[in-house]
């Protein structure tokens, strides 16, 4: 931009009124202004213009990386696919011989972990019923600091109220 401080646009004030006049100033100074408006408005639509069409450029980019992606993904789908038949067929035909299937884990080994994952969530999940909370004696109620303060105050008598 133009580097104008403000003795330089005192100048070019004292210069217009001169020049112009005290009578035209005011329509001049108001044209000038407008015509600084529109300006600012072209210079904000070419830029949020050239914006709008770098944004589009990113965005034809992204698709066609998306569907690259997309089409060497479809063939390495239906590459697998093709040579899955190929071994089934074969398979069938008897030309080879199936490859063995993967080692079944043993029954007692899967009870075990059943037996397992139960207990834990059991543990997880349960809470300590409220009727062997008063057999035992422990907490049934959470008190605040306050609380606890008036209730072992000496002197007081723990379930008095104020009202």
């Amino acid at each position: 931009m133009i580097d104008l401080g403000l003795s330089k646009i005192a100048i070019i004030g004292v210069v217009a009124l001169i020049v112009i006049g005290p009578e035209k100033l005011p329509k001049v100074a108001r044209m000038a202004g407008t015509l600084y408006g529109r300006a600012q408005r072209y210079l904000h639509d070419v830029k949020s213009e050239v914006s709008r069409e770098i944004q589009l450029d990113e965005l034809r980019n992204l698709q066609k990386e998306v569907a690259d992606s997309a089409a060497e993904f479809q063939s390495d789908v239906e590459h697998h696919l093709s040579s899955s038949v190929q071994e089934v067929e074969a398979a069938w035909r008897g030309d080879i011989q199936p490859s063995a299937p993967a080692p079944i884990a043993s029954m007692d080994n899967l009870e075990r972990k059943a037996k397992d994952f139960r207990r834990k969530k059991l543990v997880r999940s349960s809470a300590v019923p409220a009727w062997y909370k008063h057999r035992t004696g422990s907490k049934t109620r959470v008190l605040s600091g306050a609380a606890r303060v008036r209730k072992f105050r000496p002197g007081t008598k723990s379930n008095s109220s104020f009202f």
